[in-house]
């Protein structure tokens, strides 16, 4: 038997699965997954034939499986702690700034061998008296070795410009980050993840496929990702199309809107609205249109038939956005599963 195949993984606040799906690449067992969204059960379920628990962290048992080694793994939502979110500064405000601290309490509650949690790397930049500095400490407390810091996801196969913290702990010994496999002249790009997927309009859907879907475009936009050239702004537009904000000395700043991706680059970091146009660097390399759901998917390492709603329900972009867009890199999970295996291989 495998040293992963002798583990029970159980992954809080799963969403739809990226994490999770990392681990089972490796070849881990997932015991369950946690979360309050019921919305994401089909995913997970349906992708990693585990068990998901629609529970508050304060009303869970241990859901381990008996006799098995114990890994917990998770990342808590990250919209409070993000320089982007109006109420980072005043954390307490958020009932979701708390939740490192009970991700904390019930790792040292259930004393799995390992704990590893993703989160956004501005968590790095808080001091003492933050979450995820008692998040630390907790650990450390209850007998964990840790190690944490902070991994580019294109230097570990995700074809998306995305960093992202991540902390291993372990009760067996020492235990370190995943190195990273790719350099950068082998870093995946736009093309090489999406270029295989059918041509399709703005408003348009792959009849083989129905997430990959493309949000229609107005008259204006229409012209505006026409005039668009991969890795440029709306300053390369003639003036006529160029948004009155933005000619506002004030909006000048602001760049990284209505762009074209660079098809032979790793994509700009995915937001839970990357199938809008208007919202970020999000325009098909060479398509008029915005990413398509399916497109934005494997651009967050999943595979071109993870399944995220059942056959028969509405394909919707605002909420699969999130679903997509909230989820943890499938290749970077890979990454840190790996790390974890031979951890574990190591004190076996």
């Amino acid at each position: 038997m495998t040293v992963e195949a002798g583990v029970s993984v159980v992954d809080l606040f799963c969403g739809a699965g990226g994490l999770s799906h990392g681990f089972r690449r490796e070849g881990f067992s997932i015991a369950a997954g946690i979360d309050l969204d019921d919305r994401c059960r089909y995913a997970f379920e349906t992708n990693n034939h585990a068990p998901f628990t629609c529970r508050d962290l304060e009303e869970l048992a241990s859901p381990f499986r008996p006799g098995a080694r114990k890994v917990l793994i998770g990342c808590a939502p990250c919209q409070p702690y993000s320089p982007y979110s109006r109420k980072y500064r005043r954390g307490g405000d958020d009932p979701k700034w708390h939740l490192l601290t009970d991700f904390a309490q019930l790792a040292a509650d259930l004393k799995p061998d390992v704990v590893s949690m993703e989160n956004v790397p501005h968590l790095l930049t808080f001091r003492q008296g933050h979450p995820f500095r008692g998040f630390v400490a907790r650990l450390e407390e209850a007998g964990y070795q840790v190690a944490f810091g902070k991994l580019y996801g294109p230097a570990y196969g995700l074809p998306q410009q995305r960093t992202r913290l991540v902390l291993v702990a372990s009760l067996l010994g020492p235990v370190a980050l995943p190195a990273p496999t790719h350099a950068p002249a082998a870093y995946p790009t736009v093309d090489e993840a999406i270029g295989n997927l059918a041509p399709i309009p703005a408003g348009g859907t792959d009849i083989a496929d129905r997430l990959h879907r493309a949000q229609n475009l107005s008259r204006l936009n229409l012209a505006r990702i026409r005039a668009s050239r991969p890795g440029g702004t709306w300053e390369d537009w003639p003036e006529h199309l160029v948004a009155p904000c933005h000619q506002r000395h004030t909006g000048r700043t602001f760049r990284a809107v209505y762009g074209r991706m660079e098809g032979d680059r790793p994509a700009p970091t995915l937001t839970t609205q990357f199938f809008s146009y208007g919202s970020g660097r999000f325009g098909h390399p060479s398509q008029d249109r915005a990413l398509s759901l399916r497109e934005g998917a494997v651009l967050q390492g999943f595979a071109p038939d993870y399944a995220f709603v059942p056959p028969d329900a509405e394909v919707g972009f605002e909420r699969l956005g999130r679903m997509i867009g909230n989820a943890v890199p499938v290749a970077m999970a890979q990454a840190v599963a790996r790390s974890i295996k031979a951890h574990l291989q190591d004190h076996s």
